[in-house]
């Protein structure tokens, strides 16, 4: 089959087309014909060595998939051949053919487009669990989201609003911003005009948010804290602007504060599967019924994986960036 490789760690050109074998499907697993793959922030960051494969996972990139399952595994239900699904992938995404356990995987309903399906199985695992379950967030309440037009951004946007909450991004252009209040935020932050912190207590009457989700880390997170309300989760998914911050924990034994975070991609099958099934019965039938849908930013064929890759690291996307992978070769 033909797949996405590259010798060495490096820059995006380093991406390239070749053929490798297909994989064989373990006893959990189906293989699916790839239709569309996802892009990620960890597929760059393991292009540029930043973030191996955990043990066991296929080396090429991809995280998410839809398709058709074309072949299943010795314990997998005989009844998912040849349906077409959704399916968060350990890896392999970038290819013709990719394995992903059964259960991790979420059925395309009629209607669904099979690209806009290949955009959510990331992104959507990714915020359920650190939104609604690491940050316990719930209607009626404020959220602050850094990176408010990224595939993750906009996701948090799209559930946030769905499930009653009152959303506040930050976003580096004004234009970016316009396009954040289309998709549903309450307010979009120019971070690169305005001091967010200010902006989040003019916003909020001085009270703050009750949830931060946030993917910058470093700096932000002193700044975070002063964006909080009292009894409020700080919830870290990446650690872009570094991995150390110094805070002031007597602030947040005062204030009451839960710091937590958390990392999708080494957690067990067994972990993945559950969350798979909450979001089967939560979330996903949103998306079924067309009340909410995945903001989509381009296409590229699989063999222009490396502008797909520039193109997230210069920061140009809003929203998902998907290969098209079927007839690759």
């Amino acid at each position: 089959m033909q797949a996405i490789g590259f010798e060495q760690p490096g820059a995006p050109d380093v991406l390239a087309i070749g053929e490798v074998a297909v994989p064989e499907p373990g006893p959990a697993d189906v293989l699916i014909r790839v239709a569309y793959a996802g892009v990620n922030r960890p597929d760059c960051l393991q292009r540029a060595g930043a973030y191996p494969p955990p043990p066991g996972a296929s080396p090429i990139l991809g995280l998410e998939v839809a398709g058709e399952i074309v072949a299943v595994g010795a314990e997998v239900p005989d009844t998912m051949l040849g349906q077409p699904v959704a399916a968060l992938t350990p890896g392999g995404g970038y290819g013709e053919y990719c394995t992903a356990p059964w259960n991790h995987c979420l059925p395309v309903p009629e209607g669904m487009d099979i690209k806009t399906a290949a955009a959510l199985p990331e992104t959507l695992f990714t915020v359920w669990h650190n939104l609604f379950e690491r940050g316990m967030a719930r209607d009626g309440e404020r959220v602050l989201v850094h990176g408010g037009t990224s595939g993750i951004g906009t996701m948090a946007i799209l559930l946030g609003k769905a499930f009653g909450m009152e959303m506040i991004v930050t976003c580096g252009s004004e234009t970016k911003c316009a396009a954040a209040r289309e998709i549903g935020a309450d307010l979009a932050i120019n971070y690169r005009e305005e001091d967010f912190v200010e902006a989040v207590k003019a916003h909020t009457g001085g009270e703050g948010v009750n949830v931060v989700l946030d993917m910058v880390s470093g700096d932000y997170v002193p700044r975070n804290l002063k964006c909080l309300a009292e009894d409020g989760r700080h919830v870290t998914i990446a650690v872009l602007g570094g991995a150390r911050a110094e805070l002031n924990m007597a602030v947040v034994m005062m204030r009451r504060y839960c710091l937590t975070g958390s990392t999708l991609r080494p957690r067990s099958d067994a972990f993945k599967a559950a969350l798979a099934d909450e979001i089967a019965a939560d979330a996903w039938p949103l998306f079924a019924r067309g009340e909410i849908a995945p903001v989509m930013d381009k296409t590229f064929p699989l063999a222009e994986a490396a502008a797909a890759h520039a193109r997230m690291e210069a920061g140009e996307h809003v929203g998902k960036i998907v290969l098209e992978v079927a007839g690759a070769s």
